[in-house]
């Protein structure tokens, strides 16, 4: 006889093993591609009845959809099926000093829309109203319902204190530290938004789309009107116990003041700096530098010299305390590693024995949008799956995704939003 307790037990775990097949067979065609379901069949160890049954419940869902047919030399033609990337989208989001990015990507992770607009706000809350209206304007001319949108990234200098619900360490943005300003985001956008530091999400957007794929330690260092690095370790972001590893511009650097810093050694301000002081006149900005490097400006070209040996041994570093086996060069700065790198590595082999791989950002100055976005995507394919229900194709619409924090915390639980 089976207790009432069993009697409980027992659908509910029929109800997580059918889960746990479709999560399993949806997962494998994002590896994989289109797949038949004797294909699924074969590499996932489920019986071909299941693999029938999990599929047309991800039908049904909106999640996966036919996707042609593949006919053998023998045998009958069969149906293929693939993941449905208008399940969800992910909205990615690039606060920088001088611009901000946003793009709008299905979960395919293939972008729909994207927008950039100059950083002209005077004000920290100036800057929060030009992401919200830029979001808006992507969203509305996109085409794309914004309650079909189930995760927004933002990548920002500094590190994003959750507690206290503010920014640290970003120096270049005056008054970005304030409190409540993400929050303000996130009730006007009226979609969940995580906040990261914007060399983290290069450094995943470089690993997940541009050079650093494969890299067991992969480090992205982003020189601009700062510096700072990301660090992915065997495909996973290592940001330390506060989130404040990779802030290598608070290194103490041994200039004139006793308060210099790596990043005043190395930024795009001490290039302007050092062609400043090698007989460069006029407004001057690092790119222009580089530029007049590239002419062959004796000045210029001694000052980009002397910014690479200082590359160098920002690398040095941390090829002491990390031992990557890749380093990419990123941001403002970064852009014209292809006149740095020579510097660095000769300059790298004089310092140290350890001397990982430097390469030049393949993404250049789309390396935390891209951040953004895939780590949006992580999120939104999980959400598009927890919250799945049958499409109501008749109806036009679609399934609402969580937008508040108490319905955030509800999927997470595996349980209906508060």
């Amino acid at each position: 006889m089976i207790s009432g307790d069993e009697g409980v037990d027992q659908p509910m775990n029929a109800r997580r093993q059918r889960s746990n097949n479709e999560r399993l067979l949806l997962d494998r065609l994002r590896a994989d591609g289109p797949a038949s379901r004797a294909s699924l069949a074969r590499v996932t160890g489920l019986s071909k009845p299941t693999v029938s049954s999990a599929l047309a419940a991800l039908e049904r869902a909106g999640l996966v959809r036919e996707a042609g047919t593949h006919t053998p030399e023998r045998g009958r033609a069969s149906v293929l099926y693939a993941p449905d990337p208008t399940a969800g989208y992910a909205l990615g989001i690039d606060i920088g000093a001088t611009w901000l990015r946003v793009a709008l990507a299905d979960l395919d992770g293939t972008l729909v829309a994207r927008l950039e607009v100059r950083n002209q706000a005077r004000t920290a809350g100036a800057l929060a109203d030009l992401v919200i209206r830029a979001a808006d304007r992507l969203i509305d001319g996109s085409g794309v319902a914004r309650e079909r949108i189930a995760q927004a990234v933002v990548g920002t200098p500094g590190v994003y204190d959750e507690r206290r619900r503010r920014v640290r360490y970003a120096q270049h943005l005056p008054g970005w530290g304030r409190a409540g300003l993400f929050d303000r985001m996130r009730e006007r956008l009226g979609v969940p938004l995580a906040v990261h530091n914007d060399a983290n999400l290069a450094a995943l957007g470089e690993y997940a789309f541009g050079v650093g794929a494969g890299s067991r330690l992969f480090v992205y260092v982003m020189i601009g009107t700062g510096l700072g690095m990301g660090v992915v370790s065997a495909g996973r972001l290592f940001t330390g116990a506060n989130g404040g590893a990779g802030e290598i511009g608070f290194l103490p650097w041994p200039g004139r003041h006793r308060t210099d810093t790596l990043e005043d050694a190395v930024s795009g301000d001490a290039v302007v700096a050092a062609a400043r002081a090698r007989g460069m006149a006029g407004p001057l900005t690092a790119k222009e530098v580089f530029d007049a490097a590239r002419e062959g400006h004796p000045a210029a070209v001694e000052a980009v010299q002397l910014e690479g040996e200082r590359v160098a041994h920002t690398v040095a570093a941390v090829a002491a305390v990390l031992d990557p086996d890749l380093v990419a060069l990123g941001g403002g700065v970064g852009h014209s590693a292809d006149l740095l790198l020579r510097t660095v590595r000769r300059t790298l082999r004089s310092l140290t024995p350890l001397r990982p791989k430097v390469v030049a950002s393949a993404l250049a100055e789309d390396s935390v949008l891209m951040g953004a976005v895939a780590t949006a995507l992580d999120t939104a394919r999980d959400v598009a799956f927890e919250r799945r229900a049958p499409r109501q194709r008749s109806a036009g619409r679609s399934a609402r995704f969580p937008t508040t924090p108490a319905e955030r915390r509800g999927v997470r639980a595996g349980r209906p939003g508060e």
